[in-house]
């Protein structure tokens, strides 16, 4: 093979080379992709809530162990998971110590959950309320205020009127937080206006 042939030879090889790869990401075709391990999408598995042969009952999920509890399934502490005592009833004091990096948590949970209904302050004037006029409680209303820490988290967990459950996205520990940052709010809000109210009252004769 002469010279000449070989360098043709490996010019058309380096161009073939760098088409192929050009075409890998920026190309289209009719074609199915091309799969280099395909049995990572064709493994044989077992998926949830499918029948099976192999197990006697039929089902391919199976019971847990009896008398097993899962990691962290037992919650007897039914004040940190419930938000009731041991009577059945809303326990009046939030039962997480409260610090300030657990205010810092509760108040980041806070901007992604309440902030948008009951907006930065706590007044019930989010975006529902400013856009869809939708009725949202304030956490300063007398009522609320009176509520044990209990109920707060009752509601936070279950729901009330229009507000849906977050039982799921906020873990008890973040919803414990949440309630610390609102008391604090509600504090914050008393304080100021007790401290107006003296400020403006006239002086004694």
């Amino acid at each position: 093979m002469t010279a000449c042939r070989r360098r043709v030879l490996r010019a058309l090889a380096f161009t073939s080379l760098v088409t192929l790869a050009g075409c890998a990401r920026g190309c289209t075709s009719g074609r199915p992709p091309i799969h280099i391990n395909p049995s990572m999408d064709d493994q044989p598995k077992v998926l949830s809530q499918t029948a099976s042969t192999f197990f006697f009952d039929g089902s391919s999920m199976r019971q847990p162990v009896p008398g097993t509890v899962a990691i962290d399934g037992l919650k007897e502490d039914t004040a940190f998971f419930q938000g009731k005592g041991a009577d059945g009833q809303f326990v009046a004091m939030n039962p997480v110590t409260v610090d300030e990096a657990v205010l810092e948590r509760g108040r980041q949970r806070y901007v992604i959950y309440c902030q948008p209904c009951h907006d930065a302050r706590g007044d019930g004037k989010g975006i529902l309320f400013q856009r869809g006029n939708v009725p949202t409680a304030s956490f300063h209303d007398e009522k609320i205020l009176k509520y044990p820490d209990g109920q707060l988290f009752d509601i936070m967990t279950n729901g009330m009127g229009l507000m849906p459950a977050y039982r799921w996205p906020i873990p008890p520990s973040d919803r414990w937080a949440i309630i610390a940052y609102i008391r604090d709010l509600e504090r914050k809000r008393l304080a100021s206006t007790t401290l107006a109210g003296t400020t403006s009252a006239p002086a004694a004769k």
